[in-house]
């Protein structure tokens, strides 16, 4: 049986579709991945590479997958606490968001702070920029949020703007989209592939843009680098991101050093650097507020215990493996 190693670029419910460059295969998880797995994060996600089987004409069968350099990771939707692993070995997120209603700043934030801690980097693009005459006041509202990162500006409908994207498409790397449904990531990938590969609808009566991407996929740019579509997310919470809150609100955490106490909540107490510039206007409330939710969210999540449970119980699995195996051998 001919094991290989291929990269993930389809994962829809549980099947899989994997790539070697020379061709597409559809796969499914061996019987021990399955067994040895019990943290959502830990299958495979699109742009994971992957070990698999191959024999005949059947799916291949991946047994292992190899280690990621970074993943973007969020709290699963609905009530339940555990992860999920949205794309993985990225080396940079465009963070897009259309220039009408769906424009919101706290939820770049929140979109800033999961991907400074999957280890890649975020450029902030606002998109339909033909629609909105003032694009430059917004491009200067996000920089307030945006710390290091680019904000860029495009028009996917009259190719404005998709040639600043051209340092971050170079062969070999690979780029996810993210955002709310409907600000035309699908649009701006077929401008991108220079055919029209992915189903775009128009703008609603609500201002809003059609959902079209039902699944995640990693496709082949003509210019060597790979994209990552993504569905629009309708509930992104933190998963273990303390250092890329910190990442997204180093204002806030320089503020935070001035304070009479190093275990300061930055609420109520006396000295505290944080609320002093909150009353003079150098912070502003909103700015504030999303600091402190993202935090509590945050502590929420890492709070877990099922998740610790999981961990353990999987741990004293490989245990109790070991143990039979040594036992067996003696």
């Amino acid at each position: 049986m001919d094991e290989r190693t291929y990269r993930v670029s389809v994962r829809e419910r549980g099947s899989y579709t994997l790539t070697d460059g020379a061709g597409e295969y559809e796969a499914v998880l061996s019987g021990r991945f399955l067994y040895d797995t019990v943290t959502a994060s830990e299958y495979p996600t699109v742009g994971d590479y992957v070990k698999a089987q191959r024999s005949g004409d059947g799916p291949c069968v991946i047994t292992e997958l190899l280690e990621r350099r970074s993943v973007f990771l969020r709290r699963s939707a609905g009530t339940g606490r555990s992860e999920q692993a949205v794309a993985a070995n990225v080396d940079t997120v465009l963070i897009c968001m259309s220039l009408n209603r769906d424009f919101n700043l706290r939820r770049l934030e929140r979109y800033l702070s999961l991907v400074w801690e999957g280890g890649t980097s975020p450029v902030v693009l606002l998109t339909k920029k033909d629609l909105c005459p003032d694009y430059e006041s917004y491009v200067r509202r996000c920089e307030t949020v945006a710390m290091s990162a680019p904000v860029l500006c495009c028009s996917s409908l009259e190719n404005d703007g998709i040639a600043a994207l051209e340092p971050w498409l170079r062969p070999g790397q690979t780029v996810a989209l993210m955002g709310s449904s409907g600000v035309g990531k699908s649009t701006l990938i077929n401008r991108l592939m220079g055919a029209e590969l992915l189903r775009t609808d128009g703008l609603r009566n609500d201002d809003k843009g059609h959902h079209t991407t039902t699944h995640r996929e990693l496709l082949q740019l003509p210019c060597g680098a790979a994209i990552i579509d993504t569905p629009g997310m309708r509930e992104l919470g933190m998963w273990d991101s303390e250092e890329g809150i910190r990442t997204t609100f180093a204002d806030m955490e320089e503020l935070a050093l001035r304070c009479r106490f190093s275990d300061c909540s930055h609420q109520r107490e006396k000295g505290c650097a944080v609320l002093a510039a909150l009353a003079s206007g150098e912070l502003s409330e909103e700015r504030y507020l999303s600091w402190q939710k993202l935090k509590a969210e945050n502590a929420y999540s890492a709070d877990s215990e099922s998740y610790l449970q999981a961990k353990e119980k999987k741990f004293k699995d490989i245990a109790k493996r070991n143990k039979a195996e040594k036992k067996r051998r003696s």
